[in-house]
């Protein structure tokens, strides 16, 4: 581009061209995407503002106006692009990380700077502790597990022969909380009472505070990261219980010269520390990386969801019921009779495309210009992601599609040569909630063993309904995040 000849003044002009060729090619890329919601001067505070309130509105607006083909929605400091339809979501599943970064958007969209910390995106090596030693050893641990829910509900939801309300939010929080803990941090950890206030209570913060940092232009990031963030009282209270069992571990390795020493438990922590190099066994770089976990963990609003569309259908409840037993009885409270369980993971898995699918999901940070399978360009520098729930109320992809149908993947999987398809950790361009490919959600298969369990553990020891038969509390509508009803009762008794 330059010769050893070239003057600075050159330079400046040639470069002050590049520069304004690469800008002009990016506002044209984006001119080139329709828009949804305002346009013009202050459209990004309007648009902002909009996003927040009545996002639900704004992206049904853009995919059915829009169909199969991008569209924009001006947010305070960027733009939203939202890529709806089969296509769109294919395209994205087969771009390189060269070009869609997963981990950038994340980043992005968690604030993880201001809510957690640099280092679980600059070097996220638990991500693979998550999706390798921790899913082989579902089996092996599913026992504790079991024991776990079983402790749980008892203490927090004691069988009685009249009927009680129990707020299923807070309650669905507690107990996958306790149940995840178990299989992470064991006993006696996993029921401590402060440890489990701050993981239910840390996860939602994490989000909250994203959500609202997100509110905010670039330059007050920073200042409302600040004053928002709860992580350094959140590491100081994890301090408190984890860095003497970290310690401890660390101290072992020493002792015995391995990291395979005598009595070494199965748990989260070891698993880190099989893997941590270098500074990453330092205590606070192991506590920050176990608490970005119990985020991704814990902050599940699949168990409240499916626990209301169990209370709001009782018809289902006899052959829900009648699976569980049929196949405890043969394999026992397993991972392998679990996953025998096809009539409740078709119930699960219709809960998550029904209800548990945020606005947008399968985000990804443009690195360099991408061109969608239509022709239209993207330009580096902006967000791309799926509108979820609109994706899986489509009818081109489901029949009846605002119909709740506990057995639709049932029957399907009952389908010649379909038997192993369908099921709830399955992603495929239908279905989204865990992303696609080879970035589809690393957690997912100790999630949906997690939440079968405690359902079927729930038919098997109570009966569930609603204080108004068949109708489930509002959803709410958190900018693009559709949750489960944050004040909704489920009344609870005794199996009869």
């Amino acid at each position: 581009m330059f010769s050893a000849n070239t003057s600075n003044s050159e330079v400046r002009e040639k470069m002050v061209g590049f520069l304004s060729f690469a800008m002009s090619s990016s506002v044209t890329s984006l001119n080139a995407i329709p828009t949804v919601g305002p346009t013009g001067f202050l459209s990004g505070f309007v648009g902002t503002y909009r996003f927040f309130t009545n996002a639900k509105d704004i992206l049904q607006e853009g995919y059915e106006k829009y169909p199969n083909r991008i569209f924009k929605v001006a947010l305070v400091d960027r733009w939203a692009i939202i890529a709806p339809g089969r296509m769109m979501v294919e395209d994205l599943m087969k771009a390189t990380d060269d070009q869609l970064s997963m981990i950038e958007a994340a980043a992005e969209t968690l604030q993880v700077e201001y809510t957690l910390s640099k280092e679980v995106v600059l070097h996220p090596y638990h991500v693979a502790i998550v999706r390798t030693p921790m899913t082989r050893n579902i089996a092996t641990r599913f026992a504790e597990v079991r024991d776990e829910m079983v402790s749980a509900f008892a203490d927090l939801i004691p069988a009685k022969d009249d009927w009680v309300k129990v707020p299923a939010y807070k309650m669905s929080f507690q107990i996958v909380g306790r149940t995840a803990n178990r299989f992470f941090v064991g006993l006696p950890l996993c029921r401590n009472s402060d440890w489990l206030d701050l993981n239910t209570n840390f996860a939602v913060e994490v989000f909250i505070s994203a959500m609202i940092i997100n509110l905010f232009p670039s330059f007050l990031k920073p200042i409302a990261g600040r004053f928002l963030t709860r992580m350094p009282s959140s590491m100081k209270r994890a301090t408190k219980h984890l860095a003497p069992i970290i310690e401890e571990r660390l101290a072992r390795e020493d002792e015995y010269g391995t990291k395979d020493w005598p009595g070494k438990p199965n748990d989260l922590i070891s698993w880190l520390l099989d893997e941590a190099k270098a500074e990453q066994r330092e205590v606070s770089d192991l506590i920050t990386r176990i608490l970005a976990i119990e985020v991704a963990a814990i902050h599940t609003t699949a168990f409240c969801n499916a626990l209301y569309q169990l209370a709001a259908h009782p018809e289902l409840v006899v052959p829900l019921r009648e699976e569980v037993e049929a196949i405890v009885e043969e394999s026992g409270w397993t991972k392998e009779g679990v996953g025998k369980m096809r009539k409740l993971d078709s119930f699960l898995k219709e809960t998550l495309r029904f209800s548990g699918g945020g606005g947008i999901v399968n985000n990804r940070k443009v690195l360099t210009d991408f061109t969608f399978s239509d022709g239209t360009t993207v330009p580096a520098g902006t967000t791309i992601g799926v509108a979820a729930y609109m994706h899986h109320h489509d009818e081109a992809q489901y029949d009846n599609p605002y119909m709740f149908d506990a057995f639709r993947f049932y029957n399907m999987r009952n389908r010649e040569g379909e038997s192993i398809k369908h099921q709830t950790i399955s992603p495929g361009l239908d279905y989204i909630t865990f992303g696609n490919g080879r970035h589809a959600c690393p957690g997912r298969f100790f999630a949906v063993y997690e939440i079968k369990g405690l359902i079927a553990h729930i038919l098997m020891s109570y009966d569930v309904k609603l204080e108004t038969e068949g109708v489930i509390p509002p959803y709410e509508w958190h900018g693009p995040s559709m949750d489960p009803s944050s004040t909704g009762e489920v009344l609870f008794r005794k199996r009869r």
